[in-house]
């Protein structure tokens, strides 16, 4: 009751969505011009405990899929943040650099690691999967704090005009100084995720 108590004096207290790396510097010029949608889940809308984090639901990474990709583009990048975390920073839910930019989705669970990754037909989706928060690799879905409220979850795509080449284990802040001034083009979606 009292971790719910706390949770419920934090409500007002948010990383904010300004804090995200859709708002940074090194992509704020790059046009809105991809369409990022994921057949689990609508954009603004509750996201399945299917994908939720360990401890609530299966910890799989929803599929995704993505149109308007410039035909110029070298490489895509991915980011998934939680803005509505009590917290000076969004929390960073996945990081994955080196997608080809001639796909246009990745399938359930391919940004998994470890006990929870899902094996796929395509073995020609290839990506390096980096470091998001507390130093996980791979996709950590959403596991807010209970009776906090809703937390979005921001899905980021970005073409680059020139290929990261970062390693495996980039960290966001890697990501977005390897990006700073080579972003094409960029698209995101947003899933709702709550814990009584």
């Amino acid at each position: 009751m009292a971790k719910h108590l706390i949770a419920r004096l934090l409500r007002p207290v948010r990383a904010g969505i300004d804090s995200t790396a859709w708002y940074h510097p090194a992509v704020q010029q790059a046009p809105e011009t991809i369409a990022l949608t994921s057949s689990a889940f609508t954009d603004g809308e509750a996201i399945p405990v299917r994908y939720a984090g360990v401890g609530v639901g299966d910890n799989i990474s929803p599929p995704l899929n993505w149109s308007g990709v410039p035909t110029n583009a070298a490489e895509l990048v991915l980011v998934i943040e939680d803005p509505d975390v009590p917290l000076p920073r969004p929390i960073v839910h996945g990081v994955v650099t080196g997608i080809n930019p001639r796909s246009t989705a990745l399938p359930e669970g391919a940004i998994n690691i470890g006990p929870t990754q899902v094996a796929h037909e395509d073995s020609s989706i290839a990506m390096t999967i980096g470091t998001g928060a507390f130093r996980r690799r791979g996709y950590a879905g959403p596991r807010p704090i209970p009776g906090h409220g809703p937390h979005r979850y921001v899905f980021q795509l970005f073409a680059l005009d020139r290929v990261t080449g970062l390693g495996e284990g980039a960290t966001l802040g890697r990501v977005m100084s390897a990006i700073d001034g080579h972003v094409l083009a960029r698209g995101k979606a947003i899933g709702i995720y709550e814990r009584a």
